[in-house]
């Protein structure tokens, strides 16, 4: 009778789970995933040639970036052996590294089960780790921090950790000056500080006023963040729109500014023009050609942590010793939203050598066979899409291209 499942220990199931791996994550149902580009099919001659998403969306993917090897040659019968050049996996200041998450599937006493179903266990397990990690990530370095909201499902942990600089790959960077801004309670102005103290107020929260100067600021600045297009959406051209990202504190507050359900039967409206696209669907609202969802996790500063801000238009030097002020106590915090357009983050994926795709994994035998682990790692890195624009009279300023980040006051439990 012929075999149907992948024995334990078979080397053919390292490429079958770290292929089923990635195309799990590729296909994760999460806010995040539906604002990335797909990657090219072999019918995509232009984007085939450098493996590379579309840019009308604000998370943009490409594999196999390797920038050119350097150096001298080896003449003759010189010794070549160990000399080789290593191979440097980035472009434009994105690198990418190896992540990897081993994970116990225990001893054969403490789980009596087959090690083909602790293989399927571990593999969901580790499924879910990557997604959370994957999103989070992106989540950070749009924001330009992590925040300091933590508990458990948090895989990237604050900038405080040891360990935050080699998980988050690339540096992280806070707002540009022209993409950061701060509520007023009824609209929105440039982040400043009074003392140490970043100036903003309990009062300064998100809501309807906020929402329409944000479409007003857009309309009226040089190079706003460009819309986001949907293949599939009718109204791309005649009706532009991009999204804001919420925490879960600052939609409610949306919500109870206005009648929100007025936006979500916008919301709906688009979706028909768009081949009923889930990002529109839920609990989304549109107004105003601002599509508004909520973000997976918070980017929260609490009373006396420090908002890094940049505090001129013509450098990325980052102020970072002005903190959420103390008046917020325990019943306040600051969160960031996120108000995203094409191109605003840079998703590089290399290919592992066990595998030939980004994720692979591994499962071994531990104590004399006694104990299994499983391990899932990926190879990969994120980076904020930012530029040198002339602005003319404005000098030349480092501009997050796609993202601008909106700082407002939330009431927490």
């Amino acid at each position: 009778m012929p075999q149907t499942t992948i024995p334990y220990g078979s080397p053919q199931a390292v490429k079958v789970q770290s292929a089923g791996l990635f195309a799990a994550n590729m296909q994760r149902p999460t806010t995040l995933n539906r604002l990335t580009g797909k990657l090219p099919t072999q019918a995509d001659a232009e984007n085939n040639l450098r493996f590379q998403s579309g840019n009308e969306l604000p998370i943009m993917r490409c594999m196999d970036l390797i920038n050119p090897v350097g150096g001298k040659p080896i003449m003759g019968e010189e010794y070549a052996e160990g000399k080789g050049e290593r191979m440097d996996f980035s472009q434009d200041a994105l690198r990418i590294n190896q992540t990897r998450k081993p994970i116990s599937a225990g001893g054969k006493m403490t789980q009596q089960r087959t090690p083909h179903q602790l293989r399927t266990l571990a593999r969901a397990q580790g499924h879910n780790y990557m997604t959370r990690l994957e999103d989070q990530l992106a989540l950070v370095h749009l924001a330009g921090a992590r925040g300091f909201a933590d508990d458990i499902e948090w895989a990237c942990p604050v900038n405080t950790d040891g360990d935050f600089s080699k998980i988050v790959v690339n540096r992280v960077k806070a707002p540009t000056r022209n993409r950061h801004f701060i509520s007023t309670g009824d609209g929105l102005e440039l982040v400043s500080a009074t003392g140490n103290e970043i100036a903003i107020a309990t009062t300064d929260v998100m809501n309807i006023d906020l929402v329409d100067a944000l479409r007003t600021k857009l309309d009226s600045m040089p190079l706003p963040p460009p819309p986001v297009r949907y293949e599939d959406d009718q109204m791309s051209q005649d009706a532009p729109m991009r999204v804001l990202l919420c925490s879960s504190e600052q939609y409610t507050s949306v919500v109870q500014s206005t009648n929100f359900r007025t936006w979500q039967a916008n919301a709906m409206a688009r979706a028909q023009l768009a081949k009923m696209n889930p990002l529109f669907m839920g609990e989304a609202g549109l107004w105003n050609g601002i599509l508004v969802v909520k973000m997976p996790k918070p980017i929260r500063f609490y009373a006396g942590n420090p908002i890094n801000w940049c505090s001129s238009l013509t450098s990325e030097n980052e102020t970072t010793t002005d903190l959420v002020p103390a008046a917020f106590g325990t019943n306040y915090a600051v969160d960031r939203a996120l108000l995203l357009g094409g191109q605003s983050l840079a998703e590089a994926y290399g290919k592992a050598r066990q595998t030939g795709n980004p994720y692979f994994w591994s499962e071994k035998e531990l104590d004399h066979g006694d104990k299994l682990e499983i391990l899932v790692g990926m190879i990969a890195g994120k980076s904020k899409v930012r530029f040198e624009i002339n602005h003319g009279a404005g000098g030349v300023q480092p501009t997050d291209f796609g993202v601008m980040a909106i700082d407002t006051a939330v009431k927490i439990a």
